[in-house]
């Protein structure tokens, strides 16, 4: 029987390929990237699978075919084998690329991670423009000091990592944390940007995002060493803003969660997206146990016109009726895109302090 590979895939289809000696890289989906330069659907030569973070579409090697060509999965096999018999003389299935093989560091425990996060933090600081996007935003100065905002480091990482090190922060398996050829310890981060600490039921770090400067298209990226030596990649964790609640709103984005939580003091869980479910499930049990019965969803008003996201938003309020948890939606003016600023400039921008 044949064996088939993600790459013989992607060789027949003339897909793009991966750079040289990645085993994961983006190209443009097929289902929801409208523009030349998006670039949503991840494929992943070592797992062999494809997903796209935006639209939720995933699967492995001959779902990655069928997607492609219309042909039923179930037929897959056998298209592409008569394909490939077919092209016997001019093509010849590709052998797995080259991909280096880079040891990563298993996911340190939350009470590490928190730690580490909290000390680098403790080593940086808020960059003038920066402060001024989230006064924009409806922060007060006290709150972002709170929540623990600061400017990305664009230089001086290893000095850093050295210093975490003298003081007993444990760095291998922290996501962002990578050691180089020469074993020194280094942070990922090498474009400027808000640093967005994401935060656990009880206020820990469990990972952080970049809201990236100068960029139009996915803007909010995951810290992460993923592919690096002793690197971590990151987990789509979900971010509490405020204490749980028996009523909670769910957003989408940690910085979207805190400045709705500090405009109307209401408790605020926020998913990376809506097709982001894995790691809601898991935030969902623990805060059942804390009291909360009732989801308000608050998700962007572009969600009524995007199909993509409206598919992920039925696959939510089921896992939500699934468990066992009542919930409703809310709406507002649909000429403002999300609920922060809806209540920033309609209900709370001439009276804040």
């Amino acid at each position: 029987m044949e064996k088939f590979h993600i790459w013989d895939v992607a060789s027949v289809l003339n897909l793009p390929s991966a750079p040289s000696g990645r085993s994961s890289y983006y190209i443009p989906c097929p289902c929801c990237d409208t523009k030349p330069r998006d670039k949503h659907l991840n494929i992943n030569l070592r797992k062999e699978v494809f997903r796209c973070p935006k639209c939720g579409v995933s699967g492995g090697i001959f779902d990655l075919y069928s997607l492609y060509t219309g042909v039923p999965r179930e037929d897959v096999r056998e298209a592409m084998a008569e394909r490939l018999g077919f092209q016997e003389q001019s093509y010849r299935p590709e052998r797995r690329p080259a991909v280096k093989e880079v040891k990563e560091s298993p996911m340190a425990d939350i009470e590490t991670r928190h730690k580490t996060y909290t000390a680098l933090l403790n080593k940086l600081s808020l960059a003038s423009d920066h402060a001024g996007n989230l006064l924009g935003r409806g922060l007060r100065e006290d709150e972002i000091g709170k929540l623990g905002y600061k400017t990305t480091p664009v230089v001086g990482m290893t000095k850093i990592a050295k210093e975490l090190v003298r003081e007993g922060c444990e760095l291998s398996g922290v996501p962002g944390f990578y050691q180089t050829e020469s074993e020194e310890w280094k942070f990922t981060i090498n474009q400027r940007g808000i640093l967005i600490p994401v935060r656990d039921e009880k206020g820990r770090i469990q990972g952080m995002q970049v809201r990236r400067d100068d960029v139009k298209k996915r803007k909010f990226r995951w810290v992460s060493s993923s592919e690096l030596k002793n690197g971590c990649k990151a987990e789509g964790w979900t971010h509490l803003a405020g204490e749980p609640a028996e009523t909670m709103l769910l957003t989408e984005g940690p910085m979207k969660a805190d400045v709705i939580h500090a405009l109307t003091g209401l408790a605020v869980l926020a998913v990376p997206g809506v097709n982001a479910l894995t790691q809601l499930e898991i935030a969902l049990k623990q805060l059942r146990e804390r009291g909360l019965q009732k989801i308000m969803t608050a998700f962007d008003m572009d969600m009524a016109t995007n199909p993509h996201v409206q598919k992920g938003y039925q696959q939510l309020l089921m896992l939500l009726n699934q468990m066992g948890f009542q919930f409703g939606t809310y709406l507002w003016d649909g000429s403002f895109k999300g609920l922060d600023d809806y209540v920033w400039e309609f209900c709370l921008k001439r009276n804040r302090p």
